[in-house]
């Protein structure tokens, strides 16, 4: 199973940490999309470590980040600073979608 998760808050790191490695410890593949102030999170060492793990994937929509006053540079590459797109592309790829 591929699970999703659309990050639009800063407020639920700990849940995110804590279903990403569930996913992964019962073999599941996890695609992340964060957008809105929820692109905070990529500024999170334990979220950046998630994202460099195998069988995850993260994103976050750069127009949010410019929103929220957050910067981008200096990212992990494991995080791709992209657009909408790339949460229509996870919508489209995965099994299930859990909103945070």
């Amino acid at each position: 199973m591929k699970l999703g998760m659309l990050i639009n808050t800063d407020s639920n790191k700990e849940h995110i940490v804590g279903l990403t490695k569930a996913a992964l410890a019962k073999g599941h593949e996890v695609v992340v999309f964060m957008m809105d102030v929820g692109v905070k999170n990529a500024g999170d060492k334990e979220v950046q470590a998630l994202c460099s793990s195998e069988g995850v994937q993260c994103s976050l929509c750069d127009h949010s980040a410019h929103n929220a006053h957050f910067s981008t540079e200096g990212l992990p590459e494991t995080i791709a600073v992209g657009s909408q797109y790339n949460n229509a592309v996870m919508n489209a790829d995965v099994d299930k979608v859990i909103v945070l």
